[in-house]
């Protein structure tokens, strides 16, 4: 499966090897191809969520590994990203809808939020799912050096990413992808 970002990255290749060929000859467009079509084949195969742990607001922690099993989706988000805060209410119907199948959300605080403001948006929108502030950026660079909010993954049964999504993903297209991942054993 390539995903939405996989496919813009192969679409910003393909623009730079044209200018290339035109620019600089065959042998380094050629070089180049080699480099991207390396670079583009981990995005069609299924990667390990890391192996992280996730300090949540209460002070607990839960980690990847205690998650497996069921099919999660990790939300990487700011309280000052307006985007983040305009799909918030789609991510709590979400897990609403899916939650009693085996479903779970985590919502992934970034670094630079401040833990005020995260306690306040959890209780204030009273979030149904678990909350965790990475106050120290560890978990964003263990999840691809995620730095763009919001950042969405979701994990299959087996602990696999199966789609990543940078921005607000297609919610009627992730619910197909979420009910398709729960029937699976």
């Amino acid at each position: 499966m390539i995903s939405s970002l996989c496919l813009e990255q192969a679409a910003g290749y393909t623009e730079t090897m044209t200018h290339l060929s035109c620019s600089f000859g065959r042998l380094k467009a050629t070089a180049l191809v080699l480099v991207c079509a390396w670079a583009l084949s981990a995005c069609s195969t299924k990667q390990a969520a890391p192996e992280t742990t996730f300090v949540l607001l209460d002070g607990s922690k839960t980690s990847t590994s205690g998650l497996k099993g069921q099919v999660l989706l990790v939300n990487f988000w700011a309280t000052s990203c307006i985007s983040c805060v305009a799909e918030m209410p789609k991510l709590v119907a979400t897990h609403q809808q899916f939650k009693a199948r085996g479903y779970d959300t985590l919502a992934v605080a970034m670094s630079y939020d401040p833990p005020a403001y995260v306690v306040n948006f959890r209780d204030t929108r009273q979030l149904p799912f678990k909350v965790a502030i990475d106050n120290t950026g560890a978990v964003a660079k263990a999840w691809g050096d995620v730095k763009l909010t919001p950042t969405t993954f979701l994990v299959n049964k087996r602990g696999q990413i199966v789609k990543q999504y940078v921005g607000e993903p297609d919610f009627a297209a992730m619910h197909q992808l979420i009910d398709k991942l729960l029937s699976e054993s």
